[in-house]
């Protein structure tokens, strides 16, 4: 493994897709510094990633606590400079509008909004004076649709899209790539097949070409980093070929 002297921070680093962005970007060479709510949930993720010969630091961070999300990457960034800020915060929740409480729809847009403006914000403050960075955002299909029960996480990612959206347009020029990943689709993990099975009943998984495998959103992660200034992608769709759209 070739090491850099360059960090990666993933805010949401959860047991699936940030797991597989954190174990991306320390196979790359990264120091990767990882948050997550429950910081000690990331034991077996560390565990995983020293003994492959890679650097991660991992901590537990709220992402809506401005203070938590500064300290955070004023740490990343003092083990080495911050090069890239992947914001993977999820909050999809289902409920008819009726009973969708105040307390969850503020508490959806805190999570998914804005926690991504906070730590697109930060992550900006400390790759300005460089002139370099790279700021990435995941998207759903709920940042281009509302569907029935998805009041509170629709509105909450079209807001994040376009926090993303404004922030591209600012940096871009100033040589900080923004970019905004749509996943267009489920993601295996133990949450979506058991909410698949529930929903549709036992033929609901008997098709594997639905549900996508987060190691392939870390890919598209990298692919994202990897383009060159003169063809940057904004935004990027994915999912599974099987996936109708």
């Amino acid at each position: 493994m070739s090491k850099r002297n360059a960090t990666a921070a993933v805010i949401g680093a959860g047991d699936y897709i940030g797991a597989e962005i954190a174990k991306k970007f320390a196979a790359e060479g990264f120091s990767v510094f990882a948050g997550r709510r429950n910081g000690a949930k990331l034991e077996p993720l560390v565990r995983e990633i020293e003994s492959a010969g890679g650097e991660i630091h991992a901590r537990s961070l709220d992402a809506r606590n401005e203070e938590e999300i500064i300290s955070f990457l004023d740490d990343a960034e003092a083990r080495a400079p911050l090069e890239v800020c992947i914001f993977n915060v999820g909050a999809n929740v289902n409920f008819p509008i009726l009973e969708t409480t105040e307390r969850v729809f503020r508490k959806v847009w805190e999570m998914a909004c804005y926690s991504g403006f906070l730590a697109g914000r930060e992550a900006a403050r400390l790759m300005l004076p460089r002139g370099q960075g790279n700021i990435f955002f995941t998207g759903a299909t709920a940042s281009l649709r509302g569907g029935i029960g998805y009041a509170a996480f629709a509105s909450a990612k079209f807001g994040l899209r376009a926090v993303a959206q404004s922030m591209a347009r600012e940096l871009g020029p100033m040589n900080i790539h923004v970019a905004h990943l749509i996943i267009d689709s489920g993601v295996d993990t133990e949450w979506v097949r058991q909410r698949r099975l529930e929903a549709l009943g036992p033929s609901a998984l008997d098709n594997p070409d639905l549900l996508m495998p987060p190691a392939s959103v870390a890919n598209a992660y990298w692919q994202l980093y990897q383009q060159p200034k003169s063809a940057w992608t904004f935004e990027m769709e994915i999912r599974p070929f099987g996936e109708k759209w």
